[in-house]
Order: C-alpha cells, then structure tokens, then sequence
C-alpha cells in the first residue's frame, strides 16, 4: 500500500492540496491512501473546504485519521462550553489556538452574541464532531510503521534544563489508557526520540512540533553560528523518526511524504 502522509494542515486546505498534487496524489492510479496525522482543523480559514475533503475520503475508505491535540481542543471546548463562552471565549486558550474561528466557520455562528447551548448544539451536528473526530485514532501501525500525531506514549518528567522535560520509554505503550493517549499528543516527537523513546524495527512518523527544531537543535545544537532564518521547515529525518510538521500557519507550507509498505 502506498501512503500519502500530511500532518497538522490546520484548516489550510488550499496549501494541502498543493502539497499533494505535487506528490502525484490526485493522478495515482495504484491502491493508496491519505494518513493525516492531526490537526486537522483551526486557525486556517478553510475549514468548510477541510471538511468536506474528509468527509469525501471516509466515505471512500481512502484516509486514516490520527487525532491530535486540536482534535482534543475541540472536545475540551463542547465540554465544558459554558466555562468557555461564559468567562469571554476570547480570552480562553481556544481563541489563540484557532478552536474559535473554527467553530464559526462550520456553523456560521456569532460567537459572542449566540447563546452558548446554541452554538454546541449547532457544532455537535457538524460533520467535524459527529464523523469525523469519532473516526480518529490513537496510531495506525503498519510493518515499518508508526503515525502518531505527537510521539508515543511515554512518562514525561519535568526538568530544569533547556529542554524542559525528560521522556522515559514504557515498554508497553500500545496498551495505555486514554489519559496517557493524551498525554502523547502534546510531545515534542523529535525531542523524545533523542531521549531514547524509540520502537525497536520501526520509524515513526509525527506532526505536532514544528520540523524546523530538529532542524534546528537536533542538526545544529548550540552553534552560534547558526541563522536560524535559513533553518529549513522540510521534513526531519533521523533513524527511526520522520518529523512532518511544517508550521503551516507560519509558513503557508503543508509537507507531504509517500511511503510504500
């Protein structure tokens, strides 16, 4: 099977489909398939056009859904909207992470003026919430491979030093409960990688943090010499890890990778 793989397209749907025509996806005529490994929605401005793709390739059976944290953002807010709306939802972290802006996109509420059950049960019907984040999963495995959105799980400790924390293997990981899943999604894959959290035989591949600090500390480390203006945002590559998150939001550019397995 041939896999087309894109990670942490945040509601940019023009840039993804330019990423993918040039791949050859839309001209491959072989058995293949879309893995999106997060993300898939909030700060862009096509979110609709977003949706409807997806829509399209489940019912396909063409895509493989990973969920990521925005996946998460999105349950968080439902959940506890009255918090949320009620507190001034432009000062609550959903405002800064674009959860917001796709909430109005989909539903063409007024968030600030509707009433907030009006809104979640108006967001509850959209294709988004009601098929397309059930249809997430933790990982997909194939012989070669691991998709994740942040990394595996792993136990995260706190740490002093530059990097913040220190990630530890559990053996195994494939059997965890939710709250670790969880957990997993907010990692900073290449960072953990370099700790040691690997799978023996596999690579894994993750969105969630932006490529260019593999890049960037990983390649560089603390070279002063080093522009990080000329730090490039591709995929980053190491033995075991391939590292696709292009700070799309930033960049305006969408990685794509083609994997045979």
């Amino acid at each position: 099977m041939r896999y087309y793989v894109v990670s942490d397209v945040h509601s940019f749907y023009t840039e993804m489909i330019k990423a993918l025509t040039e791949k050859g996806y839309f001209e491959d005529k072989e058995p293949h398939k879309l893995i999106i490994c997060g993300d898939m929605f909030d700060r862009g401005s096509e979110s609709v056009a977003m949706q409807k793709f997806i829509m399209e390739l489940l019912e396909k059976d063409e895509v493989i859904l990973i969920r990521g944290n925005h996946e998460e953002l999105m349950l968080s807010l439902i959940n506890d909207a009255e918090f949320n709306f009620g507190y001034g939802i432009q000062y609550t972290h959903h405002w800064s992470n674009g959860t917001v802006r796709t909430v109005a996109d989909l539903t063409g509420v007024d968030v600030f003026k509707d009433d907030y059950k009006d809104i979640v049960n108006k967001l509850r019907v959209t294709p988004y919430v009601k098929d397309i984040i059930p249809k997430t999963i933790n990982y997909f495995e194939t012989e070669h491979y691991i998709f994740v959105h942040g990394w595996i799980p792993c136990t995260r400790l706190k740490s002093w030093s530059h990097y913040k924390y220190n990630y530890i293997p559990i053996e195994n990981w494939r059997e965890v409960g939710d709250s670790q899943w969880y957990e997993a999604r907010w990692i900073n894959g290449m960072l953990a990688h370099s700790q040691g959290v690997k799978e023996e035989g596999k690579t894994i591949v993750c969105g969630h943090f932006h490529a260019s600090w593999g890049h960037l500390w990983l390649e560089h480390g603390d070279d002063e010499e080093v522009n990080e203006e000329e730090i490039t945002d591709d995929p980053y590559y190491a033995d075991g890890i391939i590292a696709i998150d292009g700070c799309t939001a930033r960049t305006g550019k969408v990685n794509c990778i083609v994997l045979e397995d």
